[in-house]
């Protein structure tokens, strides 16, 4: 039996076409915009696991990726985005540790 999807296939359309035209607006964008853009799509990806995730996947994801702004790297206090955002990473990665280490 197929493990069932996380995206239907018009969900995943639409987060593939984020992706691309991401990519291309990146081409002539400031480089700060990349973060936020990879970001929208961990959002949008996190909201369409939520209903089918386990419960330890749905408590990951309401976990610091949540409250993560959808902002361009701040300027002004670029350290305090990229501690926030260091915390997502290693929040993800304690939940795929959890998950699938021996």
């Amino acid at each position: 039996m197929a493990a069932p999807w996380v995206l239907d296939e018009d969900d995943a359309l639409e987060l593939l076409a984020y992706l691309v035209t991401s990519a291309r607006t990146q081409v002539d964008e400031a480089a700060e915009y990349g973060p936020m853009r990879l970001l929208t799509a961990a959002h949008r990806l996190a909201e369409a696991m939520g209903p089918r995730a386990t419960e330890a996947t749905a408590e990951a994801l309401n976990g610091p990726l949540k409250d993560m702004p959808l902002l361009a790297v701040p300027r002004d206090d670029r350290s305090a985005y990229v501690e926030q955002l260091d915390g997502v990473c290693r929040s993800v990665a304690a939940h795929l540790r959890e998950k699938y280490a021996p």
